[in-house]
């Protein structure tokens, strides 16, 4: 079993930068692929970012790319997301998640465990 937790969300103007991090309970971090995920209001939830349990590999939606960067800390059981030249379409709720292989990082049945998210709202 594992226990995500999400913090760092926040309002931010378009342009702007924010950093989530998510703290996970757990001995065997260091197994599991980590990804984020966002739902923006009346949409489907969406893949971010994801990084394998080493920190090795890492996979982003186009969206984001060269905007994003996900990181890990298997020392602290912890996986980052530095969001940088943040847009109003990147206002969603973030999520974390944790899953077993790396086979297929951007589907969200994939991944076995969930935060409870935390909130980003990107003015104009």
């Amino acid at each position: 079993q594992v226990q995500l937790v999400e913090s760092g969300g926040g309002l931010v103007q378009a342009g702007g930068s924010l950093r989530l991090s998510c703290a996970a309970s757990g001995r065997t971090f260091s197994r599991y692929t980590m990804g984020w995920f966002r739902q923006g209001p009346g949409k489907e939830r969406e893949f971010v970012a994801a990084i394998s349990g080493g920190g090795g590999t890492t996979n982003y939606v186009d969206s984001v790319k060269g905007r994003f960067a996900i990181s890990r800390d298997n020392a602290k059981n912890t996986v980052s997301l530095q969001m940088n030249s943040l847009k109003p379409e990147d206002t969603a709720v973030y999520l974390c998640a944790a899953g077993r292989t790396f086979g297929r990082p951007t589907i969200a049945a994939e991944y076995y465990y969930w935060g409870q998210g935390t909130q980003v709202t990107v003015s104009s």
